[in-house]
């Protein structure tokens, strides 16, 4: 329940309800991944059940997807839907300028084009992913997995000539065997502590035989929403013009329960 939740899972809550409330009936809502996004989804989930909210949602992977359908939400396809009013996701790191670093729950692909088939792209998260450059968060690679290894080459040897600190690269593993993506694919990633130029960087990495995406989303996220552990919300805009907003965790409903990481 909201109020027995600690600090970090409030602040991902309460990001998330504000969030929700961007949402209305009939509209076609792109869902992101990870665990800010599961609060979303499960906030969408709360108006469905008891506003009888009527949305068709397009999840960004298989495990938004089950949650989303468990939860009362009509899940349809990106081709189903043609194309999104609105989508809403969680973030990595998150600069000055809403750019992104994506891709710690291996669904950037989907991510990414969930993103830019819609009007409009909001990204809520906890106060932590908020940072002056992005960089800190190793950048996550979508790569195929025929031929990695030479693809992980590339990408070090492209590196560098790019403005970063950082060039350690290593194939993202999970109990031994390297992480598959929804697509099948690997992810390399990039340890990079700093990322002097994002917009450079992502189309450099782009065009390496064996890259299919990158995890930086430049120019496509509209709108931040950040929580707080104390039930604040700040939302942003594109011009940086901030609204705050305070929630209180009196109230308690058994659909909320803790998600961890």
């Amino acid at each position: 329940m909201a109020k027995d939740l600690s600090p970090v899972e409030k602040a991902k809550f309460v990001a998330a309800k504000q969030a929700s409330r961007m949402i209305e009936d009939g509209m076609r809502v792109g869902l992101g991944t990870g665990s800010t996004a599961e609060w979303l989804v499960r906030c969408i989930g709360e108006m469905v059940r008891d506003e009888g909210l009527a949305i068709r949602a397009v999840p960004t992977s298989r495990r938004t997807a089950d949650l989303a359908r468990e939860l009362g939400i009509e899940v349809v396809t990106l081709e189903e839907a043609g194309w999104l009013d609105l989508t809403i996701d969680g973030a990595d790191e998150v600069d000055g300028a809403l750019n992104l670093i994506k891709g710690g729950g291996a669904a950037l692909l989907h991510e990414k084009i969930v993103a830019t088939a819609s009007d409009r792209m909001v990204v809520i998260a906890d106060a932590t992913k908020r940072v002056e450059t992005l960089g800190a968060f190793p950048l996550p690679v979508e790569i195929i997995p025929f031929g990695w290894q030479a693809t992980k080459v590339l990408v070090e040897e492209t590196l560098v000539g790019l403005d970063v600190l950082g060039r350690e690269v290593e194939l993202r593993m999970k109990d031994g065997e390297a992480v598959r993506t929804d697509e099948g694919n690997h992810i390399l990633d990039l340890h990079l502590n700093r990322i002097g130029n994002a917009r450079q960087l992502g189309l450099a990495l782009n065009q390496i035989a064996g890259v299919v995406e990158n995890g930086l989303f430049v120019d496509i996220c509209d709108a931040l929403v950040i929580g707080h552990g104390d039930g604040r919300v700040e939302s942003y805009d594109l011009h940086g013009e901030a609204e705050e907003t305070q929630f209180d965790f009196l109230a308690t409903d058994n659909i909320f329960t803790d998600i961890s990481d």
